[in-house]
């Protein structure tokens, strides 16, 4: 897992890398971001399939917030990141979601 932030100068958003690599999806054919930045569409913001067997994708986010966000794979299970800036519990007391600060 990575998460990469590159800030932009000429607008207030911040360019987000999501990757997750073969071995963290276990050979899944599809991964979604769903977060608070898409209002937790479970079908919003699928990633990308990499050659290498992994996922990426590029979200623009408005910089000076924090967003909530796990990966849902394959449709069913939900995946956090171990690299987030930090967890929140969810609404439903059973999990944590990753947290994104920018």
């Amino acid at each position: 897992m990575s998460i990469t932030k590159k800030f932009l100068k000429s607008k207030p958003v911040c360019k987000v890398t999501f990757k997750l690599s073969k071995d963290q999806v276990n050979g899944a054919a599809s991964v979604n971001i769903v977060g608070d930045f898409n209002e937790w569409d479970k079908a919003g913001s699928p990633m990308k399939a990499l050659k290498n067997g992994g996922f990426s994708a590029t979200l623009d986010l408005e910089q000076g917030k924090e967003y909530q966000f796990r990966y849902l794979v394959d449709g069913e299970n939900w995946m956090n990141d171990e690299e987030a800036d930090k967890s929140a519990p969810t609404p439903f007391g059973d999990a944590n979601n990753s947290v994104i600060e920018l």
